[in-house]
């Protein structure tokens, strides 16, 4: 990337290299408007610092959220679960939006995390250009490396913006994807009581 940077007459804002905003202003054209128009001057710099927002994911090892652990739990040792979390993604076809919700949860072995952090980490991966499907592995996969616990249960549920406002167009549509390890994925009980607690 050069290092020419567009002309900014506001302190403090993100410095935007030229070359992202005239492939801004290019898409403007070819989309049909005039990029020079009053409405869209600004336009090139306003998408590119939105962009730099979305994906702020690739930033961040979101596996670092995970580094501290507590102990002292009272003897705790039943299912922990933060749902309901709600998140946005873009999708890497069409970078299109993925608006949803997740639900995480995990049995401890010996140690617990913040439950904030369970948020972090799935805000991590899904400020990235994703597929819902890998998501919910990274997720998943997050956890059950760096907790070390019994089991981990990710389920996400999200509608997609390359179906709703492109292609086939059908609006209220909803994807689920879920991923299940350790005693959530062998044992159907537990298995069942996660989902229970999740709500399905």
């Amino acid at each position: 990337m050069s290092g020419t940077i567009e002309p900014d007459d506001r302190p403090g804002k993100l410095p935007v290299p030229t070359e992202v905003a005239d492939a801004i202003r290019t898409l403007i054209r070819w989309s049909g408007d005039d990029p020079s128009r009053e409405g869209l001057l600004d336009t090139p710099k306003r998408v590119a610092r939105a962009w730099a927002e979305y994906c702020q994911g690739y930033k961040e090892n979101p596996a670092q959220h995970l580094d501290r652990t507590f102990e002292e739990v009272g003897g705790y040792d039943e299912i922990v679960l933060l749902r309901d979390i709600p998140f946005q993604s873009h999708c890497e076809h069409h970078m299109a939006p993925i608006v949803g919700k997740a639900a995480i949860a995990y049995l401890p072995s010996d140690r617990v995390v913040g439950i904030s952090k369970l948020a972090r980490v799935l805000h991590g991966y899904a400020q990235r250009l994703q597929v819902q499907e890998r998501l919910t592995a990274e997720v998943a996969d997050c956890i059950w490396d760096h907790l070390h616990p019994q089991g981990v249960a990710v389920v996400i549920e999200a509608q997609h913006g390359c179906m709703t406002g492109r292609g086939v167009r059908v609006h209220g549509v909803g994807m689920t994807t879920s991923r299940m390890m350790g005693v959530f994925r062998d044992d159907e009980r537990s298995r069942r009581e996660v989902l229970s607690l999740m709500g399905y």
